[in-house]
């Protein structure tokens, strides 16, 4: 997906639901509905914040059976590289901005018969969407969500109010902790795992799931890596001949953008692969930020995830098959 893909939408409504927590309702232009999606999706905002162009990742968060408009909950972040920034201080209701269509890479397993979801902080945005297809599909689930306060935590009270005690909830400031290792070692055959927060959590539950035996097809998770500040360097493309300086603020994709190009991408956050880009000659090293190579293809060097990694030395030059 690209640029190609996006379509106009219009900010309905915006809500400060929690501690640096806003949400928008978003509502098509130009057209009826907005295309349907499934408990896990997310979609791309492109934001013009004068002359750079944002473009980053988002869960919907509202009901996969209304098509008349989007949720979003937005995060404001102390190291954002501007786009939470612009969500929070530039978006009022009427602002209008392009989106690209629903694409969902951490979904529903149907295999399931049970399904245990660990949420901490903004990670429960894609939970909402998931418990509201879940109930009315009338499948079982259990939520733990983990917060730093009552009023940093968006939407508990709420989910308590809709759906009982399958909602449990926990608060750093309380001394409170999921109790992962027993709900890990008392979950019925055939469960399956899901989690989305912040990395450490995702690593903690992911490590806790390895020890204790779960099989890998039935643990999911869900992060979108931001792509870290670093040394300016350069990118050359073999098929085009293009030369492309890459900013320290720059990802490889955003210079190849600002460049007035297009290449493929779907989560812009080293999750899904679809930005996996061939080297074809490197003078430096190549610093991985992604989720989705193997240590393997890291370690030779042949790969690149052009969303989120980069070169580590200044002065540096790649040659990608683009």
């Amino acid at each position: 997906m690209s640029g190609e893909a996006e379509f106009r939408v219009r900010v309905a409504e915006t809500e400060t639901v929690a501690d640096g927590i806003r949400r928008l309702r978003l509502v098509p232009l130009g057209r009826a509905a907005l295309p349907l999606f499934s408990g896990g999706a997310h979609t791309v905002l492109t934001m013009q914040d004068e002359d750079r162009v944002l473009r980053n990742p988002y869960s919907l968060m509202g009901s996969p059976f209304d098509p008349s408009s989007y949720q979003i909950s937005v995060l404001r972040t102390r190291d954002s590289r501007g786009g939470s920034i612009f969500v929070h201080d530039k978006l009022k209701e009427g602002s209008e901005l392009s989106i690209t269509a629903p694409v969902n890479l951490f979904p529903i397993d149907r295999r399931a018969r049970r399904h245990l979801l660990i949420a901490g902080g903004i990670g429960i945005t894609p939970f909402m969407a998931m418990m509201e297809q879940l109930e009315r599909e009338e499948l079982p689930f259990e939520l733990h969500y983990g917060m730093r306060s009552k009023s940093g935590g968006a939407y508990w009270s709420a989910l308590r109010d809709t759906y009982g005690r399958r909602i449990n909830t926990y608060f750093d400031d309380a001394q409170q902790k999921i109790p992962l290792t027993r709900l890990l070692e008392n979950q019925p055959l055939g469960t399956h795992l899901y989690v989305c927060g912040p990395a450490a959590m995702i690593d903690w539950v992911l490590c806790e799931a390895r020890e204790a035996g779960w099989p890998e097809e039935n643990v999911h998770f869900e992060r979108f890596s931001a792509p870290p500040a670093g040394a300016p360097f350069t990118i050359e493309l073999a098929k085009t001949g293009r030369t492309i300086d890459v900013k320290p603020t720059q990802s490889i994709l955003e210079a190849i953008e600002a460049a007035g190009l297009t290449v493929p991408f779907l989560c812009r956050g080293g999750a899904c692969g679809q930005c996996e880009t061939h080297v074809v000659s490197c003078t430096g090293a190549i610093e991985h930020n992604d989720h989705f190579l193997t240590e393997a293809e890291k370690a030779s060097g042949g790969k690149i995830m052009i969303c989120v990694s980069r070169l580590k030395s200044a002065g540096s030059r790649i040659l990608l098959d683009l």
